[in-house]
This record gives C-alpha cells, structure tokens and sequence, in this order.
C-alpha cells in the first residue's frame, strides 16, 4: 500500500510540474515586450485597428486576449495582454472566426505572419508579399495545442 502511495504521488507531482512548466516555460524565457509607447509609434502608420476581447465563443480562462490590435501594411502590433502560452502564432484570416473549429476550416485561406513571444504588447513585421487588405481579421493560435486564443476583426 505505501508503494503504491508513493508511486501515485510521484505521478501526480509529475503532471502537476509538467502542466506547470508548459505555462511558466515561455513566460520565463519570452523577451523583453515592446513599450506601450513603442507600439503606439507603430500604430500611427495603421491603417486599421481592432480589438481582442475575452468574450470570444472558444476563448476562457487560460486562452485569451484583450486589448488594442493596429494593422498596418508593414507592422502589426498589440497594445494589451495575451494570456500566456507556448508557441502562439499570429495569422491573417479574410473572415473573422472565434471558434477552434472556424480556424481549423478557413485555415486553408489564412496567412501566418509571425510567431508571437511576448505577452503584454507586441510588434511583428508583416512579410513582404502579405498584403493586408487582403484580408479582415487578426487571430493568434497555439499551434503546439490547437488551441484558439484570440481574434480581432480590423475591417
């Protein structure tokens, strides 16, 4: 009986510090977030802006973001936070979606544009070719879980 007491704790010390260090992980190493000041920089050459809210069909507690979204023709940025997570990816989708399921089938007519490794504001260059008008909605996605996270229509 003590063995198995003890083998059963170990195992859930195990997946206790496995789940945690898949959420702590990219906290502990994500670089220095751009300034509120920064991004605003960039966003005066937007031509467009949007807004991530919590309130998303598939967003909840552990997969969210919020905050102002400015879309330009060589920058995007985030002015607000993401919740934190391992490999977030940021696409361009020319339909908005709000469900891991949406992702999942407009996929196909999306763009990747960046990865995203910081939480609290960011700035990431559009690639050239990415023509943004093209397109109507900013959507970052876990791509390690397939997980959505957020998605803010700017047009």
């Amino acid at each position: 009986m003590k063995l198995f007491a003890l083998l059963v704790s170990h195992i859930i010390a195990l997946v206790l510090g496995f789940g945690l260090g898949v959420y702590a992980l990219p906290i502990i190493i994500a670089p220095e977030a751009p300034s509120v000041a920064e991004v605003q920089a960039q966003a005066v050459t937007a031509k467009y802006t949007g807004q991530f809210r919590r309130d998303l069909k598939d967003s909840d507690t552990l997969h969210w973001g919020e905050g102002t979204v400015s879309v330009g023709e060589k920058n995007i940025g985030l002015v607000g936070e993401l919740a934190p997570g391992p490999d977030y990816k940021l696409y361009l989708s020319p339909e908005f979606v709000e469900t891991e399921a949406d992702f999942k089938r407009l996929r196909s007519g999306m763009v990747r544009v960046s990865d995203i490794k910081t939480f609290k504001n960011f700035m990431v260059d559009v690639p050239a070719g990415v023509d943004v008008e093209s397109y109507n909605t900013v959507i970052i996605w876990c791509e390690t879980f397939s997980q959505f996270i957020t998605a803010a229509k700017y047009k």
